[in-house]
């Protein structure tokens, strides 16, 4: 059995969500997902617009998930040793950047496989957010 692995804030599910767990899905036997405590969340100095616990439950329906896990850290080997997933399914905006590229080598000596995904032009969470707050002070 192939054990996938994802993880994302997951704020205001939108199709690039969608996109990324399904083509995950269709990677493996069984996906586990993290969804961002809202305490992580607060690290980079942003909020998200649903609760943590909401989110969580939004994930948790998504058909082609297996299981939702809370990702409290953003240690993803740390979380590995915990749930041992096979594969590892990422947004291509971390390509080449030096903290996965030190993933790609730590987990390349424990087998996991790292898989980027593209993202789903024309959407994300941030642009949502963007387009809410002009409608509402425009």
């Amino acid at each position: 059995m192939i054990i996938g692995y994802t993880s994302g804030v997951f704020d205001m599910f939108h199709i690039g969500h969608l996109n990324l767990l399904k083509n995950a899905k269709a990677l493996c036997d069984r996906l586990i997902v993290g969804v961002t405590t809202d305490e992580l969340v607060s690290y980079k100095h942003k909020k998200s617009v649903i609760p943590f616990n909401e989110r969580m439950e939004i994930v948790r329906n998504i058909r082609c998930v297996d299981a939702v896990i809370p990702q409290d850290s953003m240690n993803k080997f740390e979380l590995w040793e915990k749930v041992k997933y096979d594969i590892m399914f990422v947004g291509d905006d971390w390509y080449q950047n030096e903290k996965w590229k030190e993933y790609e080598k730590q987990f390349g000596e424990v087998g996991v496989k790292i898989i980027y995904f593209p993202y789903t032009k024309g959407t994300s969470s941030t642009l949502l957010n963007e387009t809410l707050l002009k409608l509402r002070n425009g």
